[in-house]
C-alpha cells in the first residue's frame, strides 16, 4: 500500500502519466528515472526504518530499481505493440521506402518516420561497404549494388536521400543511378538548410532541377551580409521580381531598420509586401516594411522617395529582362533600363545615399540584344558617375540566369512536359550559366559590402549547362521519357525551333579578359573601360529626346554608337507604320 500511494503521488506530480505509450525515447527514460529517484528516497527510508518481519531491509533499496526496469520494459512493449498495430492498419496505403544514408541524418529520419507512421521503412542503403549486411535500429543496411533486387523483392516505391553532407557530385551520381528504377526519389536539404541541423519528415522534398543544377553551397560570410544592412534603411527596386524579392528576404534576415519596396507592378508589390509584413509580424521584429508603387524612370518619384526615406543602401534590380519582349519594345526598354537607372542614381547622389548596387547580367557582355545593350549602358552610367565623386559608392554585380526566375526555361519546360510536349529548345548547342536565387541574392549583398566604388563584380556561376541536357532532366524528373530515334516509344519529343532575335548561343561574364579575386571565393571583380561622364551625359540626353519622340530606329542607331560591340539588328530593320 505504501508503494502504491507513493507512486501515485510522485508520478502524478512528475507528469509521468502524461507520456504517450507510443513514444519512448531518451527524454522518457530520464523523466521516469527522475521520478523513481524521488520515490525511492522516502520509500527506502520508511521501509528500512520500520521493516517487515522476514523480509530483508535491502529490499527497500532494490524495489525502486526493479520498479524502474519493469515500467520501462512495459512501456517499450506497449510502444512496439501500438506501432505494429498502426503499421498493420495502414500498411496497404503507405509507401515502402529505403533510406539512402545510414548516418546521423538517416537515423533521425527513421525516428521521425516511425513517429509519423507516414511510410514503411524497409532498410538503409549506404556506400560504406563495412556497414553492408549489418543491422541499424532493427533495419538491414544494403549496398548500392543490391538496389535492383531489394526494390523488386521488397516492392519499394520511394528512396529517401538522407545525405545532407554529401558533395554535389556524389548526390548527382546517386540520383542518376536511381533513375534506372521506377521509384520516386525524395531528398533532405543540405546541412546549411536544415533548421538547427535536425531532421523532420517535412524537410523531405521531391528532387527538383535545383537539386541537379545547384552546386555545393558555400556558407555566406555573415559579416559581409550584415555590414551595410543591419540598422540601415534599404531600398530595393524591382522588389516584386525574382531577384528583387529574394534580396528583400535576405535583407530582412539581417536586421535592417526599414526596407523600402519599389515596384511598378501592383500585384508583385502586394505579394512581397504581404509576405515580408507577415514574416516580420510573426517573429516580432522591429523592421518597417514600406511598399512604394511607381517607376524608377519617374524623376519626381525618385526625388520624393530619396528625400522622404533617406535610404542608405540601394539594390537596383528593376529592369525589363525578357529578351524577345524587349526586342519588340525598344522605347520602353531604354526608358526603364537606361533612363530609370540614370534617374535613380542621380537621386541617390543628390540625397547622399552611401551605397548603390546595380543588378546586371551576363547579357551585357558583347550584347546581341536590346536588353543586353541597355544593361551595358546602365553599367556605364554607374561606372562614369563613380569616377566623378566618392561620396556615394556605386558598384554593379553581373551574373547569369537564376533557376526559378520569371521567364526561366525550367518552368516552361516543365509546363510543356506536363502538357504532353513537345519541349522546345532554340538550339542543341546553346549553353547557359545557372545559379539558385537564394545563393545569387546572398552573393549580391556580400559583393556590395566589399565595394569601394566603380567595380564590376562577377559571380562565379560554375560550369555552363547545355539547354538540351536541362530539357532531358526536366522530362526525367516529370517521370517521363524522351521520344527520339533511340526511343521511338518515349513520352515527350524535344523539338529545336531556332534562335530568337537577340539570343546568343553562349554567354560571357567578362568584356575584357582580366579579372581579379576578391575577399570571397565566389566573387571576382573587374575594372572595365567606360564612356567618360561628360560624353555619356550628352548621349543620355539624346536618348531621352528619342524616347520622347518614340523614335525606335533612332534609339537603336544611338545604342550601336554608344555600345559598339552591340551586334544586333540594324535600325533599317525596324518595321515602320504605313
Amino acid at each position: 500500500m505504501l508503494s502504491v500511494l507513493l507512486c501515485l503521488g510522485v508520478f502524478s506530480l512528475g507528469n509521468a502519466y502524461r507520456v504517450l505509450f507510443r513514444y519512448v525515447g531518451a527524454s522518457t527514460v530520464q523523466m521516469l528515472a527522475r521520478n523513481i529517484s524521488i520515490y525511492a528516497i522516502p520509500y527506502a527510508g520508511i521501509f528500512t526504518y520500520y521493516g517487515i518481519n522476514g523480509v530483508p531491509r535491502t529490499l527497500g533499496l532494490l524495489q525502486p530499481a526493479i520498479l524502474l526496469i519493469v515500467i520501462l520494459v512495459e512501456r517499450m512493449l506497449m510502444s512496439q505493440l501500438l506501432s505494429q498495430m498502426g503499421s498493420e492498419r495502414a500498411s496497404g496505403e503507405r509507401p515502402r521506402v529505403l533510406i539512402y544514408g545510414s548516418g546521423s541524418a538517416g537515423r533521425q529520419l527513421l525516428l521521425a518516420l516511425r513517429q509519423s507512421q507516414e511510410m514503411i521503412v524497409i532498410g538503409f542503403v549506404d556506400d560504406d561497404i563495412t556497414l553492408s549486411g549489418q543491422t541499424l535500429d532493427g533495419l538491414r543496411v544494403f549496398r548500392p549494388a543490391q538496389l535492383s533486387d531489394v526494390i523488386a523483392q521488397k516492392q519499394v516505391s520511394d528512396v529517401l536521400l538522407a545525405i545532407p553532407s554529401a558533395t554535389r557530385k556524389r548526390r548527382d551520381e546517386i540520383i542518376a543511378d536511381l533513375r534506372r528504377f521506377s521509384v520516386n526519389v525524395r531528398t533532405l536539404p543540405g546541412m546549411l538548410d536544415l533548421v538547427h541541423g535536425r531532421v523532420k519528415v517535412s524537410d523531405l522534398h521531391e528532387v527538383t532541377i535545383d537539386d541537379l543544377l545547384g552546386r555545393d553551397r558555400v556558407a555566406p560570410d555573415s559579416t559581409l551580409l550584415r555590414r551595410n544592412v543591419t540598422g540601415k534603411v534599404v531600398l530595393v527596386t524591382g522588389a516584386g521580381g525574382s531577384i528583387g524579392s529574394e534580396l528583400c528576404r535576405q535583407i530582412v534576415e539581417n536586421a535592417p531598420a526599414s526596407v523600402l519596396l519599389l515596384d511598378h507592378s501592383e500585384f508583385a508589390l502586394y505579394a512581397i509586401h504581404r509576405e515580408l509584413s507577415g514574416l516580420v509580424g510573426q517573429e516580432g521584429r522591429n523592421i518597417e516594411i514600406v511598399p512604394l508603387l511607381g517607376s524608377v524612370a519617374d524623376v519626381r518619384m525618385m526625388n520624393h522617395v530619396f528625400a522622404t526615406w533617406r535610404p542608405e543602401l540601394v539594390f537596383h534590380a528593376a529592369a525589363y529582362k525578357h529578351v524577345p519582349l524587349v526586342e519588340q519594345n525598344v522605347v520602353e526598354a531604354v526608358r526603364n533600363n537606361v533612363i530609370g537607372t540614370l534617374r535613380l542614381t542621380q537621386a541617390a547622389l543628390r540625397h547622399g545615399t552611401a551605397h548603390v548596387v546595380l543588378i546586371s547580367t551576363d547579357k551585357a557582355v558583347r550584347p546581341t540584344s536590346i536588353m543586353g545593350t541597355t544593361k551595358r549602358l546602365a553599367e556605364q552610367i554607374l561606372q562614369a558617375l563613380a569616377a566623378t565623386q566618392s561620396a556615394t559608392c556605386l558598384s554593379m554585380v553581373r551574373f547569369g540566369n537564376v533557376l526559378g526566375s520569371s521567364g526561366s526555361v525550367v518552368p516552361l519546360f516543365r509546363a510543356q512536359a506536363h502538357a504532353g510536349g513537345p519541349v522546345t529548345i532554340t538550339h542543341r548547342e546553346m549553353t547557359r550559366y545557372f545559379m539558385l536565387i537564394p545563393e545569387a541574392a546572398q552573393l549580391v549583398i556580400q559583393a556590395g559590402a566589399m565595394a569601394k566604388g566603380g567595380e564590376v563584380f562577377l559571380l562565379d556561376m560554375g560550369k555552363p549547362v547545355k539547354i538540351i541536357d536541362l530539357a532531358h532532366s526536366v522530362i526525367a524528373l516529370s517521370g517521363l521519357t524522351v521520344r527520339d530515334e533511340a526511343n521511338p516509344e518515349g513520352d515527350i519529343e524535344i523539338r529545336e525551333v531556332g534562335l530568337r532575335p537577340g539570343e546568343k548561343l553562349y554567354e560571357e561574364l567578362l568584356i575584357e579578359d582580366a579579372s581579379e579575386a576578391s575577399d570571397h571565393p565566389l566573387i571576382m571583380k573587374a575594372s572595365e573601360a567606360f564612356i567618360p561622364w561628360e560624353q555619356l551625359e550628352t548621349a543620355l540626353m539624346r536618348l531621352q529626346e528619342l524616347i520622347d519622340h518614340n523614335d525606335e530606329a533612332g534609339l537603336i542607331a544611338e545604342l550601336q554608337t554608344l555600345v559598339p560591340e552591340f551586334v544586333g539588328r540594324r535600325s533599317s530593320e525596324i518595321p515602320h507604320a504605313a
